[in-house]
């Protein structure tokens, strides 16, 4: 009778609950601020095991399969455990790139308890974040931007960015290593810090970045942009609603503008447009289109749905107190040095 009576208990816990449970998660008509516009405020985080770029060996296939994706998550967890479970390494110059503690001559990294890649692909399974071309990978270059890629002042310069060769002068280094602007718009994952709070009033969204601390404003109100001659690391952005969908436009790029997946600048032709569309109460879509008719060769977009985040933002000290370039910069005279006593 004990056990019986459980059940019937348990049954009719179900069956009262039910209803509370299934309005738990509220629909996107629900989320609304107190002045009815869709919520997007909170704190958001992109992380995802899903690449940028489609692998070349996946073809035309835009989606995995449930087996394939579990596969990608339970390998990911298997790593992060091993790494867990590794015994300490000192952190060592590796100059042939062949010990597993830093890339390229350059000393060890952060071991992996720091980084925050995420632990699943994107819910719908799609093979890489960029869905437009339908090969799921970035478009043609243009001749004068492939040229200079693949010239010997680009390789001089991305071996001076890897530490293979002494830095010159700070202003070689991109705009990462002098912590002043890091992940460029639109913004993608990277191994850790990729939380972004969103502000909202009738009137304007602020987009606080957790790498670097970057805040983008995006005023809703109509006005102008700044004129055509004023120009900056991120952009000028002006938002507007279509529907329950914020669509944000972004020009007025200066020359230090780039992507963080894309290893050249770009030009101040840039145009982002993004969309940000509140799923439910877990979820915030991105969808974005990047053109820049001076580096590729049609316009390119993808989609990249954002989760909540519980815990708070905390600032991202970079250099622990912007020693960093400064020892660049000293290691690379003690590297010429010890070169001239050769």
């Amino acid at each position: 009778m004990h056990h019986r009576g459980f059940a019937l208990s348990a049954a009719l816990a179900v069956v009262l609950l039910g209803p509370t449970l299934a309005a738990a998660q509220s629909t996107p008509a629900e989320l609304r601020t107190e002045w009815g516009a869709p919520d997007l405020r909170g704190v958001w985080n992109n992380s995802t095991l899903t690449p940028f770029q489609r692998p070349a060996d996946l073809g035309d296939r835009e989606f995995l399969t449930e087996e394939e994706a579990a596969g990608i998550e339970q390998r990911n967890a298997d790593r992060n455990r091993e790494l867990a479970d590794r015994s300490a390494l000192r952190t060592v110059a590796d100059p042939d790139g062949s010990v597993d503690r830093g890339v390229d001559g350059a000393p060890g990294s952060y071991n992996n308890f720091w980084m925050e890649r995420g632990s699943t692909v994107l819910p719908t399974r799609r093979t890489s974040v960029i869905v437009d071309p339908p090969n799921g990978r970035l478009p043609a270059l243009v001749p004068e931007v492939a040229a200079w890629l693949d010239s010997d002042e680009a390789r001089r310069l991305a071996a001076v960015r890897g530490g293979r060769l002494p830095t010159d002068h700070y202003d070689q280094l991109d705009l990462g290593d002098r912590c002043i602007w890091y992940r460029g718009v639109p913004s993608f994952p990277t191994a850790y810090n990729n939380n972004y709070q969103i502000f909202q009033t009738p009137d304007m969204v602020a987009i606080v970045q957790e790498h670097i601390h970057d805040t983008r404003f995006i005023p809703l109100d109509g006005r102008p942009n700044i004129p055509e001659s004023v120009r900056q690391y991120a952009g000028d952005s002006r938002g507007r609603w279509e529907g329950d969908t914020l669509v944000v436009e972004t020009t007025h790029f200066n020359e230090h503008a780039f992507i963080r997946n894309f290893n050249a600048n770009l030009s101040q032709a840039l145009h982002v447009v993004e969309r940000f569309t509140r799923l439910d109460d877990d979820t915030l879509g991105y969808e974005f289109t990047v053109s820049d008719p001076n580096t590729w060769t049609r316009p390119w977009g993808g989609s990249l749905p954002m989760s909540r985040s519980d815990g708070p933002m905390f600032e991202y000290a970079c250099h622990e107190g912007n020693y960093g370039l400064t020892n660049m910069l000293a290691g690379s005279r003690m590297q010429e040095r010890e070169a001239g006593d050769r």
